[in-house]
């Protein structure tokens, strides 16, 4: 039987000091940490609780920017009217997560922090060129992801927000594992003020821009143009539900979708 003790945080500053020992977990929606716990993969001694953090929640529309509180579900992104005006694409996003009671539970932010390598709200972040906010620190999505179930949070650090930029048009498709509906290969690709973004999660150890993709579609932003540019299998994931050269030939498919659905 595992144990452990529960706190629930009263201020942001008093969970980064106890998430800085190794043996605590903070859990945000939990929807990850439980189930690890549950399977034997994980046995903290603490967990800290961040859902009674109001400041870690909340969406809000500030200049070009969607900025959305680290401890805010799924199912309120996917929900909401400055979202699904602003950034359609992340909205859509959001309402594709898992099954109900994961995007009711499940957060943001406790996706950002767990990196799954299959998650979809990963790709978003990358996708747009976002920023994740920390209780210390500013970091670029481009900074932030590192590789498997690894980001560049340092011990006892906590996402508190992150800032998508809005994009001119951007647009997301996943090919589902069926049951646990995480995905097989998903795409988000964005038309940003910096250029064109093309971010895939789950055919890797982590989500990755495909920059062959984005140089394609910067010159021609066309489902055509998507389907010209193939990539190698040698480093994507093979498993029973998919090969390595079965996801290859996923990726340049979701884009096509993804940049047909913009226009």
């Amino acid at each position: 039987m595992t144990t452990f003790t529960y706190t629930l945080a009263n201020s942001l500053a008093e969970a980064g000091r106890a998430a800085a020992d190794a043996e605590t977990k903070l859990i945000a929606g939990g929807q990850s940490l439980l189930g690890a716990i549950k399977l034997g993969l994980a046995a903290p001694e603490a967990l800290i609780d961040l859902s009674g953090l109001a400041d870690l929640k909340g969406i809000r529309v500030d200049g070009g920017h969607v900025v959305i509180g680290a401890m805010t579900t799924h199912a309120t992104v996917a929900a909401s009217h400055e979202v699904r005006r602003a950034i359609p694409a992340l909205a859509d996003l959001a309402g594709r997560i898992g099954d109900r009671q994961v995007r009711n539970r499940g957060t943001l932010g406790g996706s950002l922090a767990n990196n799954d390598p299959a998650a979809c709200y990963p790709a978003a972040v990358l996708g747009l060129g976002a920023t994740i906010y920390t209780d210390r620190r500013s970091i670029a999505a481009d900074d932030f992801f590192k590789g498997l179930f690894e980001t560049a949070l340092q011990p006892g650090e906590i996402i508190s927000s992150i800032s998508f930029p809005v994009p001119n048009k951007a647009a997301w498709q996943k090919f589902k594992q069926p049951a646990s509906r995480f995905s097989l290969v998903g795409v988000f690709v964005a038309q940003t003020a910096a250029g064109v973004r093309v971010a895939v999660t789950g055919a890797a150890a982590g989500v990755f821009r495909f920059t062959a993709m984005e140089a394609a579609l910067q010159a021609n932003w066309s489902a055509a143009s998507a389907a010209q540019v193939g990539i190698s299998a040698s480093k994507l994931n093979g498993d029973l539900h998919g090969s390595a050269d079965y996801r290859a030939a996923l990726i340049p498919v979701l884009t096509g979708r993804a940049v047909a659905a913009t226009q």
